[in-house]
Parts: C-alpha cells; structure tokens; sequence
C-alpha cells in the first residue's frame, strides 16, 4: 500500500479530470436512466441531470486540498494508499451531492423516495463501478506523462569508468564539492538533504553544468538554492538551501556578489 503510484500536482491537469468526470457522469445518468429521471422530458433532462455531473466534479476538486496535504505530508511523494484514501473521501462527498439532488431535485416532496441504503447498493455502487475506471485511468495517465516529464528534465553526473553516477533534477542539486579524485555531491531528495560522492571531477561537472557557479576553486554551486551573504573574520561565504556553507575565495568574490546583488 505505500508503494509509489504515479501523480500528477499540476493543478490544471485535474481541472480536466473533474470536467471528464462531469460529462461522462451527464451521459451515464441520460443512457441508463436511474435516480427516477425517465420521468424527466428532453428539455428537463438537460436541465436537472448535468447538475450531477457537476456535483461530481465538485466533489473532486474539493477534495484536492487533501491530495495536496497528503502529498505534502509524504514528502512529496505519492502513494496507493494515499490514492485508496483519495478516492474514497471523494465518493463520500459525491454521495452526500447526489444523494441531496437526488432529494430536493429530483424527487422533492415525494412519500416514498428510494431509501438510503436502496440507493447507495442498488444505484450509486453500480454507477461508482461505471465512473471509477474512467477517474483512475485519467489520474494514472497524467501521473505517468507528469513523471515522465520529470525524467526528461533530469541531469547526469555521471561516474567514471565503471563508478555510479548520479541522475537528479536540477533544481534538486543545490551544490558540488571536489574531494580528491572524487566529487561529493549535496542534493535534495523529495525535500530531504543527501550528499554522495562519484568519481568525477570538479572542471568536467562545470563544463557539463553550465547552469552551476564557481565560487571557489574546490566548490561548485547551484545558483537557485541562494539564501544569503554570511561575512565571518573577512572571509566571505554563501548560504544556501538546508543551511550548507559554501566559501567564496576573493577570485570569484565580484562575480558572486554581482550575481546574488542585483
């Protein structure tokens, strides 16, 4: 259950799942007909039943605030259980919607509606079953291209020789530090600071990083991770994410000031 499943955060990707889910909600109820709206006409069906794929739509994206504390919470990571939790608080609230148009909608003031557990076994499970395919493969398949995108924007640090290398996001890498025949390198994985070294050198990782600043002869930085200037016996360092220190030597002092400065 805590294995990882695909997720997609981008907000505007789950604006076309809650409007999918909206309009193939309006096609489901307008083909089978459940909830007493055969008795609705033409002209009332398109009145009345695009009002539950609406609420199914409101549904989803109220419960986009939990996806994201869930999210947020995992460190940023994205699991079957955090998906199982998901889906079931939002058919929750989806059956407290149709279950409320079901009653001042479609039926009010009628004696005899269809009772609760009449209406959850015998109508909203079966159309539950029609919908849910349709949410999770939407979900699944954003969570997929989003990922995939993710690795495309991936750098290598590679290894020499046989050695391992390292493939990270760039916004990930926060900063580069020779060490004999090695590099150690401090990135960020899923918000949490971890540093390994590869068998690299320093000069080849700012050639194939151009993105990244020397500050000093043994130190390579990733410019987006700045925080502040710390000044301590006149020498001059950086600050950046997770409160690494990173010495600027007087050769790249103007240059560090000017990019951090303006």
């Amino acid at each position: 259950m805590k294995n990882k499943y695909p997720f997609d955060p981008l907000i505007k990707h789950h604006l076309l799942i809650a409007l999918g889910l909206a309009v193939w909600i309006f096609l489901f109820l307008a083909l089978t007909e459940p909830l007493d709206t055969n008795e609705f006409k033409g002209i009332e069906k398109l009145l009345y039943l695009p009002l539950y794929g609406l609420a199914g739509a409101i549904a989803y994206l109220l419960i986009l605030p939990l996806q994201g504390f869930l999210y947020r919470n995992n460190i940023n990571k994205w699991t079957i259980l955090n998906e199982l939790l998901f889906t079931i608080s939002m058919f929750i609230l989806g059956l407290l919607f149709s279950r409320a148009i079901y009653l001042y909608v479609i039926v009010p003031g009628a004696k005899n509606p269809y009772t609760l557990g009449y209406f959850i076994s015998a109508i909203y499970v079966p159309a539950i079953s029609t919908i849910l395919p349709i949410i999770l493969a939407g979900r699944w398949a954003f969570g997929r291209y989003f990922e995939k995108q993710i690795e495309d924007q991936k750098i290598e640090i590679e290894g020499e020789g046989t050695y391992e290398g390292l493939r990270i996001q760039l916004n990930d890498l926060i900063a580069v530090k020779a060490d004999d025949n090695y590099i150690e390198v401090a990135f960020l994985n899923h918000g949490v600071l971890k540093k390994q070294l590869i068998r690299n050198k320093l000069s080849k990782i700012e050639i194939a990083i151009p993105e990244l600043m020397r500050t000093h002869r043994s130190y390579l930085i990733n410019p987006v991770h700045f925080q502040q200037f710390k000044m301590e016996q006149g020498k001059l360092s950086v600050i950046l994410s997770a409160e690494i220190l990173i010495p600027v030597s007087k050769t790249h002092t103007s240059k560090v000031k000017g990019a951090f400065q303006q």
